[in-house]
């Protein structure tokens, strides 16, 4: 069997080739080797297989194969639970051709050398049948779901008995409901304190030393608006020696306000998230060292540069001028540079970002009492933060 021991080697993120576009899966698998990443968990579609047939697998073949080019293995996610707002019990026929596909999808990917694992449902208890069920329907709908899950596990592992399997759960409580089954214990973790995303790790720790030890991986996590910071949760996963895979790599689509590190054109959002990725962990401990943005006075500087760019500068009698947004611009830059240098300003919008935005248009298209504005409110946030 290709299980391996210890999965602490994984550092992913969740991907896949709905682009069906070569380029960008290449564009996509280079930015994961800039980033030191080496894996990929990606989702199939059963309904695309049965529209598109055999034209489906040889797709998702190719994307495992490139990824395997450029030394990313791949973690194939056969369904998926979210979409679930009702649920019926499936019919043999209906079992019937949910095997056509997973056949067809395993016996042309147990054999390439990028295969990590199969990931035989995605949160199958993270759904609106589940949430939304009334109080006295819970219980029968959670076995519905429960046997619907156990069932299709079973089905991937019989037909591929070499490759390992997991369920990529939601929580570690629905973890229980697969664990004797399952090749690796896999769950996703969004939590929101050091405290509670800890005592995560131990609860899978503990179902794995009561599970013969079966080794572990964390198969989502990170997330904006969850109060779940990627490098929190990364350095988690490195103390613990936990296998990972972030939601997600390509800040694009639906979920872009709340996940991914790269953006399409190579740029970031957050450098820590990047830090983080390669094993670098913001201090928060006692020693920290704050930055000094004034030690050689350039915060002086910068200030009284900005007060002489916003000045209004008589020329001779009743004649007056002042700055272009050009030279407003360039004095701005110099304030805002020593603010994101020292991280003084918050950066899911750094003002910089702002500066290009006017230098990006034509002159008579700038709005000139905004940019002045703009500018002392820069400069005086500055003097506060350097306490001049």
């Amino acid at each position: 069997m290709k299980l391996l021991n210890d999965y602490s080697f994984v550092r992913g993120v969740c991907h896949g080739p709905h682009a069906k576009d070569p380029e960008i899966w290449k564009r996509d698998f280079g930015f994961m080797n800039r980033l030191m990443l080496n894996s990929v968990r990606m989702w199939m579609h059963q309904r695309r297989y049965e529209e598109e047939g055999d034209a489906y697998v040889k797709m998702i073949k190719e994307y495992v194969q490139t990824a395997h080019e450029f030394g990313i293995t791949v973690m194939p996610i056969f369904f998926n639970g979210n979409a679930l707002t009702d649920f019926t019990p499936l019919t043999e026929e209906e079992w019937g051709k949910a095997e056509k596909y997973a056949r067809a999808i395993i016996e042309a990917l147990k054999d390439e050398g990028g295969l990590i694992m199969w990931d035989a449902i995605n949160e199958p208890m993270c759904c609106d049948y589940l949430r939304r069920s009334p109080e006295d329907q819970y219980e029968q709908r959670f076995e519905n779901i429960k046997y619907w899950t156990r069932r299709i596990t079973k089905m991937i592992m019989d037909i591929d008995r070499t490759s390992p399997t997991t369920v990529g759960h939601e929580i570690a409580d629905h973890v229980q409901t697969t664990v004797d089954l399952v090749d690796v214990i896999s769950y996703h973790c969004y939590r929101h304190t050091r405290k509670e995303m800890e005592g995560i790790i131990f609860q899978v720790q503990k179902l794995s030393a009561d599970n013969g030890n079966k080794p572990i991986i964390n198969t989502e996590t990170g997330c904006v608006c969850r109060s779940n910071p990627y490098d929190l949760e990364l350095e988690l996963c490195a103390k613990h020696k936990i296998g990972f895979y972030i939601f997600n790599l390509v800040i694009q689509g639906p979920w872009s306000d709340v996940h991914g590190i790269v953006y399409p054109d190579g740029s970031i959002r957050d450098p820590n998230v990047v830090a983080a990725v390669m094993g670098f962990f913001r201090k928060r401990k006692p020693g920290r060292i704050f930055a000094n943005p004034n030690r050689e006075h350039h915060a002086t500087r910068a200030i009284k540069g900005m007060e002489d760019a916003l000045a209004i500068k008589e020329t001779k009698l009743h004649r007056f001028e002042t700055s272009s947004s050009d030279e407003l611009l360039e004095a701005l830059e110099y304030v805002v540079n020593q603010l994101e240098a020292a991280e003084m300003v918050p950066m899911w919008n750094p003002p910089s970002a702002q500066i290009e935005c006017w230098r990006a248009l034509p002159e008579e298209q700038r709005d000139i009492v905004a940019i002045r504005q703009f500018a002392y409110d820069m400069k005086n946030l500055l003097r506060k933060s350097c306490l001049l």
